[in-house]
């Protein structure tokens, strides 16, 4: 089923032309359960792990219907981080770029209010955004979603964890009865039955990935005393030695606690926790998705919307209460093909969370022996790159390519030596080679893009 090409479904000839540049051949799973569902109209409540292909499938299903010459909200997904709602958005924008006229906007918190009432002076098509925002501008009566035909919750789980249950419900009351309700979660607790009931008109109910044990993982678990688990993570980390390893911790305070005892170790770690502005979050993940920093401790909540292509290793520095979030964490390696690492410290009181995670993958954990993890010596793992901070942005219409002609016009640093450009409104971040990295600040901080001069530093 997972083969069946998107031709065989009834979708506009524009998306398909869209689908067809995109390079997505065939559907995956959560796509050939869900589309046929969602194309005839029908409710539904899905749960699939993140990177399986869902954002694609509701896209599809509601810009399918989508009325670019009617001038209202027809459509809006709500996510539970910013970071998740741009991702949301940009894979929006890819499919309906055959479509001309389609108008989209996010809405999220930690963004200044007044660029977002300039786009919303003429009603967006679709709205992206995070709950309380949203609620912000309903309140504001700047946003109307009583012309809203689809509706999704995305994250739905992470949005009730995060204590947005009474803001999505007011905003649904906000929508037309009429509409799509699309419910799309990688856990399945109790409270998204609850909403549902409330929402959603006779849902078809979708559960991909039966089967929790991946092949492409190779699960690791090593049983360790409580006063030794710090000790252990660094021994794990210097004996795989991962290109890029996300560390999940139960608590932010374990977060930043367990980065400051690992930096001790001469190793590059950031924390991403709940207590972070949102500056500062951007900060993080971009320094991690571009390959400046190797070991990213995080909560759960934290991590969704964490977008990492190539993810070496996921480490359990405790086990999850939950074995389906367990099974979510551990699903974050071993995307698009690659072989992945999973590794779980446990304690002897956590032996009740490991017989959960055992009966819910349906196979017995693999424990190996502390005794096998072997530092090796002149360990040396510092990151491939470096991020360059440059305060200059889109706002000031900067561009990466701009960045990148600045970098390379004298020849000294090569274009492949140049990684990740991500743009912010306001600042720039470019991933470079540590050994070019001073070079690169001199040639920025001494030098001028688009013919201005940019305050630049580095990022350690």
């Amino acid at each position: 089923m997972n083969s069946a090409p998107f031709s065989t479904l009834s979708l506009r000839p524009e998306l398909l032309t869209s689908i067809a540049t995109l390079g997505y051949e065939s559907m995956t799973p959560v796509q050939a359960q869900t589309l046929p569902h969602l194309l005839s109209g029908k409710d539904l409540i899905a749960q699939a792990r993140t990177g399986s292909g869902k954002t694609a499938a509701f896209a599809i299903g509601l810009l399918n219907k989508l009325e670019a010459q009617a001038y209202c909200t027809q459509a809006l997904v709500l996510c539970p981080t910013r970071e998740l709602a741009d991702q949301v958005a940009a894979e929006i924008r890819r499919l309906a770029s055959t479509i001309p006229n389609i108008k989209l906007l996010t809405l999220c918190g930690g963004k200044p209010m007044g660029p977002q009432l300039a786009s919303l002076r003429r009603d967006p098509h679709i709205v992206v955004g995070t709950p309380g925002r949203i609620l912000k501008h309903i309140e504001k009566e700047t946003l109307h979603l009583n012309t809203v035909e689809t509706l999704v919750l995305d994250e739905a789980d992470r949005m009730l964890d995060m204590g947005f249950h009474d803001e999505i419900m007011q905003i649904i009351g906000k929508t037309a009865v009429s509409r799509q309700t699309l419910l799309f979660s990688a856990t399945y607790p109790d409270g998204i039955k609850k909403i549902s009931d409330i929402v959603q008109r006779d849902p078809v109910d979708i559960r991909v990935e039966a089967s929790h044990h991946s092949p492409d993982i190779d699960q690791i678990f090593f049983q360790v005393e409580k006063s030794e688990r710090v000790e252990m993570l660094f021994k794990v980390i210097a004996h795989y030695q991962p290109k890029s390893s996300l560390v999940f911790c139960n608590t932010k305070q374990q977060c930043q606690e367990l980065a400051e005892e690992l930096r001790q170790h001469d190793l590059h770690v950031l924390a991403l926790h709940g207590d972070l502005e949102q500056f500062e979050r951007d900060q993080v993940l971009t320094q991690f998705a571009g390959k400046s920093s190797s070991i990213l401790i995080a909560t759960d909540v934290a991590a969704r919307g964490l977008d990492v292509k190539e993810l070496a290793a996921v480490i359990n520095f405790e086990l999850s209460h939950d074995p389906e979030i367990h099974i979510h964490r551990i699903g974050r390696t071993a995307r698009a093909g690659s072989k992945g690492l999973a590794v779980s410290l446990f304690t002897d009181s956590e032996r009740r969370r490991l017989q959960a995670i055992e009966e819910y993958q349906g196979s017995s954990a693999e424990i190996a022996s502390t005794s096998t993890l072997k530092i090796p010596k002149n360990l040396k793992l510092y990151p491939p790159m470096i991020t360059l901070f440059v305060n200059g942005g889109r706002k000031e219409k900067v561009r990466a390519g701009d960045l990148l002609g600045a970098l390379t016009a004298s020849g000294e640093i090569a274009g492949e030596q140049i990684g990740k450009i991500t743009l912010f409104d306001k600042v720039a971040y470019v991933a470079i080679e540590q050994k070019v990295a001073k070079l690169a600040l001199t040639i920025l901080a001494d030098g001028k893009i688009k013919g201005r001069k940019f305050r630049v530093r580095l990022l350690r």
